[in-house]
């Protein structure tokens, strides 16, 4: 692919370069970042900022370059992330986009784009996380209602979201019947009769994830994305996306935070020291490479319909990896005191970072899939 960009694509980042210089001065505080409806309020009111402009569905909508160019000027200017509705914008949406019905697509995707509804993942179970495939949370047909009833755990932003994206099963597992093929896809209504959020506080103390207990909670048939027990590969759609574009915004944030902390390093004299000095220097080269590699993947998912492919698990994997390093070095910089002080952002992304090589799959199974679908090896028994 071609890396350099054209002088229309200059002119869109001048353009947002511009409007972004305009706006954010004029922003609110941000809220505490463990107060979730606050976050809500602020999150949404960004998003329907960035819809008003314009800039609201730059993923399907504009061309890959002006994408990235978008995350790239929206992170180095210090803009809002996604925040409390990246499930609704970086998985959801992409997926209904992709498979949904016009209907759906009309119905779900202007309010996702207006920041008017958030959106959660009822994807994990307490005994299926990484073998996903192995979920108990079922759905009987009554009539133009499924009947759910089961649990999910780790939903994030539960507590504050109008939707979940959802998946049941709808076919039980036999020998005739795999267990990756009982499966569908379905939007939830939160409000819906039969459901409870338990919040889940994390070591940080916060709380944007939760345990989800359904109990003949009724969704409609219509709300069912793709056909009944085809979910899975609806499911592969949404991970992809998950695992291909969704941490674009963050590997762009995370060469912000390198900047910063050779920055602090030249402050504190913690510089002087060659070792750390190539560490910087490394995790630079690391993240030039991750940024490249995120030009590719995106590139190759608008060749192929907008869908991320396996590409994706290869920048999951070594993504997760030089972001927990990075932090690793962000507390040998910042010395003892930063580390112990649970408010300071550093601290809470080294938490979080934590969490990068288990979320959104496993690196696990992440080198199960290069090496299945990339390699070519066969499967493990």
């Amino acid at each position: 692919m071609d890396l350099t960009y054209t002088p229309q694509e200059e002119e869109f980042r001048a353009e947002l370069r511009a409007w972004l210089g305009a706006v954010l001065p004029g922003l609110p505080p941000r809220p505490d970042p463990l107060d979730w409806p606050a976050r809500r309020r602020y999150d949404t009111g960004w998003q329907r900022m960035l819809h008003d402009a314009g800039y609201a569905d730059l993923q399907r909508e504009a061309t890959p370059t002006q994408h990235l160019i978008f995350l790239e000027e929206s992170e180095r200017a210090g803009a809002p992330y996604v925040g409390a509705n990246f499930v609704g914008l970086l998985h959801a949406g992409p997926t209904i986009a992709a498979e949904g019905t016009p209907e759906q697509r009309r119905r779900w995707l202007p309010p996702i784009l207006r920041g008017d509804e958030v959106w959660c993942q009822g994807f994990s179970e307490p005994d299926a996380g990484s073998d996903l495939a192995s979920l108990r949370t079922r759905a009987v047909r009554d009539g133009d209602a499924y009947v759910v009833t089961g649990s999910k755990i780790w939903t994030s932003h539960a507590e504050v979201a109008d939707w979940c994206e959802l998946l049941v099963r709808t076919s039980p597992v036999s020998p005739e019947t795999p267990k990756h093929k009982g499966i569908s896809w379905l939007a939830m209504p939160m409000d819906a009769p039969g459901v409870t959020v338990r919040p889940v506080r994390t070591l940080a103390g916060s709380a944007e994830f939760a345990q989800l207990f359904l109990d003949e909670v009724r969704v409609p048939v219509a709300n069912r994305v793709g056909a009944e027990n085809d979910g899975w590969r609806v499911t592969m759609v949404t991970l992809s996306f998950e695992r291909g574009t969704a941490f674009v915004g963050e590997v762009v944030a995370c060469r912000r935070t390198l900047t910063e902390l050779a920055r602090e390093a030249r402050a504190n004299g913690s510089w002087d020291d060659p070792a750390l000095r190539r560490r910087l220097g490394r995790l630079n080269a690391e993240f030039a490479v991750l940024w490249r590699l995120t030009q590719w993947n995106v590139s190759e998912a608008q060749r192929s319909g907008g869908v991320p492919g396996t590409g994706g698990s290869v920048f999951k994997l070594r993504y997760s990896h030089a972001r927990q390093e990075l932090y690793d070095t962000a507390a040998e910089v910042l010395g003892a005191e930063g580390s112990l002080d649970l408010g300071h952002d550093w601290t809470l992304d080294r938490l979080s970072a934590l969490s990068y090589t288990i979320a959104a799959g496993t690196s696990q199974i992440q080198q199960n899939i290069v090496a299945e679908r990339i390699l070519g090896l066969p499967k493990g028994r």
